[in-house]
C-alpha cells in the first residue's frame, strides 16, 4: 500500500471482490459501517442478497506488513487478475485495486462514454 495511505489504513484492513474486477480495500471502521449497512438489505430482494454475498463472502481480513505490503489472497487476486503491475485508487472511504491493464482499458471506455455517465448523475443529484 502506498506510504501515505498506511496511516489512515491502520495496520489491518479488509480485501474483499470489487466490482468491474477490481478489488475494494476497506480500512476495519469503513468496512464495519458498509457490512452493517448491507445487513441491513431486505433478503426478500434478490439484487440485494446478490450484492450482499458478493462483497461479504469474500471478505477478508489481512496485515499489512512493516513496509505496507500485503498478502492478496489467491481467490481474491484471480477475481481481479492481479499481475505484476497494479494501480491502487482511493475511492471516498475505499481503496480500489486493479490490474493495471484492466483500469487503463476502463479509463478509455469510460472517458469515450463521460458524456452519457454524466448525464445519468442527474438522478442522484450531481
Amino acid at each position: 500500500m502506498p506510504a501515505r495511505l498506511r496511516d489512515v489504513l491502520g495496520r489491518t484492513i479488509v480485501v474483499t471482490r470489487g466490482l468491474d474486477q477490481s478489488l475494494f480495500v476497506y480500512p476495519i471502521a469503513a468496512w464495519q459501517e458498509f457490512a452493517g449497512k448491507l445487513e441491513k438489505l431486505p433478503m426478500s430482494e434478490s439484487r440485494a442478497r446478490t450484492f450482499a454475498r458478493l462483497m461479504l463472502s469474500g471478505a477478508v481480513e489481512v496485515e499489512l506488513d512493516a513496509l505496507g505490503r500485503v498478502l492478496i489472497p489467491e481467490y481474491l487476486a484471480a477475481h481481479a487478475d492481479l499481475k505484476k503491475e497494479v494501480v491502487v485508487l482511493g475511492v471516498g472511504s475505499r481503496l480500489e485495486v486493479w490490474n493495471k491493464e484492466h483500469w487503463e482499458k476502463y479509463q478509455m471506455k469510460e472517458s469515450e462514454d463521460l458524456g452519457e455517465t454524466v448525464e445519468g448523475l442527474k438522478e442522484f443529484g450531481i
